[in-house]
């Protein structure tokens, strides 16, 4: 049974996303603030994290910061703010889905099983390969480069699996947003933008000479390599 951690000060809000996981066949851990939810989350990490933006303390923003420093366990962010720079500090900061309140709890629940099918939704066979010091197992979804590995978000992998395993294609920004965010994703594809742009902070030392993400204006990007 999958693990759900639930950061929101709002009781109410709470008990309901807990109601409604349980029933979807998740357990579920509750907690109010963001202390307490770096807490749970040592003790005991989550298969996924619903984390509240405005809380005491210690705002969601913050939380996520803390939470990319160790971890790649997938974070859906839930606000009463509706502007689009809320949604594009959570998407740049490593969250992988964004839902403002109020919501649905048959729909984030929803969205907590297409997050965490993503992992698996493709590269399932038994594959690894090498673009210089750049090395990807597509089966562990492991990426090492050199000697180290590359922690990125579940949807940021995605996404760099998907362009590795198309090197030297040009894929478009409507490709990825279909296969990583899915069909029925409604926000920017500026969404696609920020993650590219995390994923070549992370391969920051990938030598040029062997390999880069490459920008096509107007088109999409492209996994080249040598």
């Amino acid at each position: 049974m999958k693990s759900i951690l639930i950061v929101e000060d709002e009781e109410a809000i709470s008990r309901v996303l807990s109601a409604y996981l349980k029933k979807a066949g998740y357990q579920v851990t509750r907690v109010p603030d963001g202390q307490a939810a770096l807490e749970a989350f040592e003790s005991s990490p989550p298969a996924l994290i619903l984390l509240d933006i405005m809380m005491p303390n210690m705002d969601g923003f913050e939380l996520l910061g803390r939470i990319r420093e160790k971890s790649s366990c997938p974070v859906i962010m839930l606000t009463a703010r509706d502007g689009i720079t809320d949604r594009l500090a959570g998407l740049d900061g490593g969250a992988d889905d964004y839902m403002s309140k109020p919501f649905i709890p048959e729909e984030v629940v929803a969205r907590v099983n297409a997050v965490l099918r993503r992992p698996s939704q493709w590269f399932d066979g038994s594959r690894k390969r090498h673009f210089g010091s750049l090395f990807i197992d597509y089966t562990a979804r492991c990426i090492f480069l050199n000697g180290a590995e590359v922690t990125l978000s579940p949807r940021d992998m995605s996404v760099l699996l998907f362009l590795a395993e198309r090197p030297n294609q040009i894929c478009t920004r409507e490709q990825l947003i279909e296969q990583v965010w899915e069909m029925d994703y409604e926000g920017s594809d500026r969404a696609v933008d920020l993650s590219i742009k995390r994923i070549r902070q992370a391969l920051s030392h990938w030598p040029v000479t062997e390999g880069e993400i490459r920008t096509l204006r107007g088109t999409g990007y492209q996994l080249w390599t040598t």
